[in-house]
């Protein structure tokens, strides 16, 4: 087996590699995104290895620093020819060499929760449980509005007080969406709050007691819909919320937002709790069929493998 970084002459091997994965769930996205996704040779925060076997593609996985002590595993994949010969446990060790050489602490990937053979490899290699969240999706609308109690500011400030007091931040550990990168998550900083507040919007919902909810836009981003249209995604990176109420004003405030972009629909990532799902669904919104687990590794230990 011989591991090295992927190129875009790799692409055919790619496609023929995963053209059977997730077929009954309408295949891999991978070669639609492979070569806006790969990175350029000379990005010191991001390495894509492949893995070979006898010149054939066995496997794949990318890895990327999402901030000075953070790593993100993501996009592993490994043909069904070459299952059960080690090719995952090599790419993943690929992956901490590369993170830890960069001094990343920690490593995490997100995992579907219905993925079960992704799940048992990466307790395996050494993954544990960090926390499990779920998309609640909404349209964007002008006119939305929430309970008249309520005002909404962009106080970063505020925002990131709220947050990291809230029940969501607890659940979720600190994380949200990453800005820098699709389907990641790292943990969010006052100084991101800032950032976000000058780049993208901070939205805080407010009653005369307080701050009572908090999101922020994450990104905003053009993906094929099932029925092959073009539509125009803005994500907010987390949600937070006192109760049913404040969260109602939240999905209005990022409705609105929403709105503005000229985006054709809005996603946010909640926690993944019974209070959070059924607060999103009592405030108008559609809620992914299951949620998606984050599974995290310390770099600073020896993982099993190692051992």
């Amino acid at each position: 087996m011989n591991i090295r970084r992927a190129t875009h002459d790799d692409y055919e091997a790619v496609v023929e590699m995963t053209s059977d994965i997730w077929a009954h769930r309408g295949g891999d996205y991978l070669p639609d995104i492979y070569h806006d996704w790969l990175e350029d040779e000379d990005d010191p925060e991001t390495k894509t290895f492949l893995a070979t076997i006898d010149g054939d593609a066995a496997g794949i996985v990318q890895a990327r620093l999402l901030s000075p002590e953070e790593a993100w595993f993501q996009s592993l994949r490994v043909d069904p020819d070459y299952r059960r010969r080690g090719v995952a446990r090599r790419l993943t060790e690929a992956c901490f060499e590369w993170a830890r050489d960069r001094d990343a602490r920690v490593g995490r990937a997100i995992i579907f929760s219905w993925n079960v053979a992704s799940l048992s490899m990466a307790r395996a290699i050494g993954f544990e449980p960090v926390t499990e969240f779920r998309f609640a999706f909404s349209e964007p609308d002008r006119d939305a509005s929430g309970p008249g109690e309520h005002a909404v500011s962009s106080d970063p400030t505020a925002a990131w007080r709220y947050w990291i007091r809230s029940d969501a931040c607890e659940h979720l550990r600190g994380l949200g969406l990453a800005p820098e990168e699709s389907w990641a998550m790292r943990e969010i900083t006052s100084a991101d709050f800032d950032r976000f507040a000058d780049e993208s919007a901070v939205l805080v919902v407010e009653d005369p007691n307080g701050t009572v909810g908090t999101a922020y836009r994450s990104r905003t981003f053009d993906r094929r819909t099932d029925r092959g249209e073009e539509e125009t995604v803005a994500e907010y990176g987390v949600g937070a919320w006192d109760d049913v109420d404040a969260a109602r004003s939240l999905f209005a405030a990022m409705a609105r937002d929403a709105a503005t972009l000229e985006a054709d629909r809005m996603r946010i990532a909640i926690p993944e709790t019974a209070r959070f799902v059924s607060d999103a669904a009592a405030a108008g919104a559609e809620l992914d069929e299951e949620p998606d687990f984050v599974l995290g590794i310390d770099l600073t230990e020896r993982s099993p493998m190692d051992r």
